[in-house]
């Protein structure tokens, strides 16, 4: 995956619902005030920063180092883990998760210092080169 250029303000300002736009200005101006990197898009995602990864298995590639998508139905955060951050994501509000993954309907309904506080923890894992299983290298 590699940053695929285009404007991410024109990109958010084709998100539908309005809902889910507010959610995306808002999400874009959290992570990057998190993250210290400007948005790129990535294809749908928005990502900040750059990294590379590598497996044991030889399976390799690069990702952003904080991203989120609007989608129709929710914005989706990347994160390294959700069973790493339980705590902090049963204090968030509504959401639901997946393996890696969270998914967020109204972010007007969410604890915003609880996802900033599981955004900085993401950012501080991956820049610390994740958690031996796979080597992560922070490009940008």
């Amino acid at each position: 995956m590699k940053p695929t250029g285009g404007s991410v303000a024109a990109f958010i300002a084709d998100v539908t619902p309005a809902a889910r736009r507010r959610d995306a200005e808002t999400l874009t101006a959290l992570l990057q005030e998190v993250s210290g990197r400007e948005p790129e898009l990535w294809g749908t995602i928005i990502g900040f920063g750059t990294c590379h990864y590598r497996y044991p298995t030889g399976t390799e590639g690069d990702m952003p180092v904080l991203a989120f998508a609007p989608r129709k139905t929710s914005s989706t955060l990347y994160l390294d883990s959700t069973e790493r951050h339980a705590a902090a994501l049963a204090a968030l509000g509504p959401h639901t998760v997946g393996k890696g993954c969270l998914y967020i309907k109204d972010l007007e309904q969410v604890d915003l210092d609880a996802l900033r506080r599981i955004l900085e923890d993401v950012l501080a894992w991956t820049e610390a080169g994740g958690d031996g299983y796979a080597q992560i290298t922070v490009e940008n």
